[in-house]
C-alpha cells in the first residue's frame, strides 16, 4: 500500500515487505528511487516525517537560486533519457519557453522544489507523515517502526535524513518575535520593524539570502555578520568543478585518511560558499540604497564571531563577538541567525546501532559504495547519503552527483553493474 497523505498507515495483518526501504524523500532518495523503478519490479518505499513534499521550503522565496546547473537533476548524469529528468518536466509541464527566455544565470530554487514534487508524484513510492521512530534488524531484514508500529520489512535500508538548521545557545532568553533561526524569517518578516537595526548571522548561502530579503523588503539597517575573514563565493572554475567528477571521488578512496581529510577541508569552498551572482546582486542593491539613502542599508562585518548576547533594558539585543583582534559589541533590536546545521541522526535501535563500525571520530565508516560497514550484515545493507564527507568528498552531500551516487548504490545493491559509471575523458590525471 503506498501512503501519501498524512495519517495513512496499512492496516494489514501482516507487515508489508520491501526490497528496499529508504528513510527520508529528499533529493538523495528521490534520485534512486527514480533509477531503481527503470531497473527492477521489486518494492521500494520512502518514508517521510514531512506532510508532504517540499524542500527546504522556509526559504524560498522569490529571488532565490540554485547553487548548481539544471543539467544536475534526479536522473540525467546517468539516464538522459529517463522520464523523470528536469528536462522533461519543463516540456511537459508547459514551461520550457518561458524558463529559456527568462535567461536566468542560476535556476530559481523554487522551481526546482516544483521538479521535485513532480517527481514525487509521478514515483507514487513516498509514504509522507510518517516519523519513523525506530529501526531494528530481524532474521528477515530490517523492521522500521512509525509511531511504534512496524509499517515495514525491508531487505536494504538507504539513509538520505538530510540536515536541519541548529539554534544557537546565544538565542535562549532572547524573545523569540525578534530573535529567530532564519527558517522563521518569511513568517516573522512582517512584524519586524524595518528601520531597527537588524544582525544577520552567517556568512554563508542563507546568510546572503536573508540579507537580500530583508534589503528587498525594505530594511535600511542590516548589519551582516560572518566569523570568516571575508565572505567566500564560490569557485566556479573549471578546474574547481573537476572535484565532483567520479574520478575524483574515486581518487579520494585510494589516499590515507589524513591526506584525505586535508584535501576535502583545503577544497571546501568550491561548494561550501555563497553564489557570485548573489553577491553581486547584493552589492549593486547597496549600491542603489547608498544612493537613495545616503547611507548603505548594510553593513557587511566579516571576521566577528559572535560568541554571547544579552538583552538590554530597553529591548535591544547585544552581540559580543570575538575577533583576530579585540572583542566588538554590537546593538541590534532584532536578530536573524543563518548559521550552523547538523546531521538528522538515524533512528536506529541499541542493537542496530551497537553493529555499526566507526572510525577513531566516531562516525560510521562508509565504504565507497555508499553502504555502512556493520557487524552480522547476512547479505542485509545499509547505505547512506550525505554523511561520508571525509571519505567521499565533497559531492557528499551536495546536488551534482546525485544521480552517479544513486547509481553506485544500485550497482552495489545488485550486485552487479546496472548502471555504468564512465569518467574517462578526463585531462586531470589526480
Amino acid at each position: 500500500m503506498t501512503i501519501t497523505e498524512r495519517g495513512l498507515h496499512t492496516t494489514q495483518l501482516t507487515t508489508p515487505r520491501y526490497h528496499t526501504v529508504g528513510i527520508g524523500a529528499g533529493p538523495s532518495n528521490l534520485s534512486l528511487a527514480a533509477l531503481y523503478k527503470n531497473v527492477t519490479s521489486e518494492r521500494l518505499a520512502l518514508f517521510d516525517s514531512r506532510p508532504g513534499t517540499g524542500w527546504h521550503t522556509p526559504l524560498l522565496y522569490p529571488g532565490v537560486r540554485m547553487q548548481t546547473g539544471w543539467m544536475k537533476d534526479l536522473v540525467s548524469l546517468v539516464d538522459p533519457r529517463h522520464e523523470l529528468t528536469f528536462l522533461n518536466y519543463l516540456v511537459t509541464s508547459g514551461r520550457l519557453y518561458a524558463l529559456i527566455n527568462s535567461q536566468f544565470d542560476s535556476l530559481p530554487r523554487i522551481e526546482y522544489e516544483r521538479y521535485l514534487t513532480w517527481a514525487t508524484e509521478r514515483l507514487g513510492v513516498v509514504n509522507f507523515g510518517s516519523q519513523v521512530d525506530s529501526i531494528s534488524i530481524t532474521d528477515d531484514g530490517f523492521e522500521i517502526s512509525v509511531d511504534g508500529m512496524p509499517v515495514a520489512l525491508s531487505e536494504h535500508l538507504v539513509l538520505g535524513l538530510g540536515t536541519r538548521a541548529v539554534r544557537p545557545a546565544y538565542l535562549s532568553g532572547l524573545p523569540a518575535e525578534r530573535a529567530f533561526i532564519a527558517d522563521e524569517l518569511g513568517q516573522r518578516l512582517a512584524t519586524l520593524d524595518r528601520t531597527a537595526p537588524t544582525a544577520v548571522v552567517g556568512g554563508g548561502q542563507t546568510g546572503l539570502e536573508s540579507v537580500l530579503r530583508l534589503l528587498g523588503s525594505g530594511f535600511t539597517d542590516v548589519k551582516w555578520i560572518g566569523r570568516n575573514q571575508w565572505f567566500r563565493s564560490i569557485d566556479d572554475s573549471p578546474m574547481a568543478n573537476e572535484l565532483y567528477r567520479p574520478s575524483h571521488i574515486e581518487y579520494l578512496q585510494g589516499l590515507n585518511r589524513d591526506t584525505r581529510r586535508q584535501m576535502i577541508d583545503d577544497s571546501r569552498y568550491s561548494g561550501d560558499a555563497i553564489t557570485p551572482g548573489g553577491l553581486r546582486a547584493l552589492y549593486q542593491s547597496n549600491y542603489d540604497g547608498f544612493l537613495s539613502l545616503g547611507q548603505f542599508p548594510v553593513t557587511l562585518l566579516p571576521g566577528r564571531d559572535v560568541r554571547t548576547t544579552d538583552l538590554l533594558s530597553d529591548g535591544n539585543i547585544r552581540l559580543c563577538c570575538s575577533t583576530s583582534t579585540l572583542p566588538e559589541e554590537h546593538v541590534v533590536r532584532q536578530i536573524v541567525v543563518a548559521a550552523g546545521r547538523e546531521h538528522v541522526k538515524a533512528p536506529l535501535d541499541d542493537e542496530l546501532r551497537e553493529r555499526i563500525e566507526t572510525d577513531d571520530d566516531g562516525h560510521a565508516i562508509v565504504e565507497s559504495d555508499y553502504s555502512v560497514r556493520w557487524k552480522g550484515m547476512n547479505g542485509h545493507k545499509i547505505f547512506t547519503f550525505n554523511a561520508s564527507r571525509y571519505s567521499h568528498g565533497l559531492t557528499n552531500a551536495g546536488l551534482t552527483q546525485l544521480p552517479v551516487r544513486a547509481a553506485i548504490v544500485l550497482n552495489s545493491m545488485f550486485e552487479r553493474e546496472i548502471y555504468p559509471i564512465s569518467d574517462d575523458v578526463c585531462a586531470v590525471h589526480w
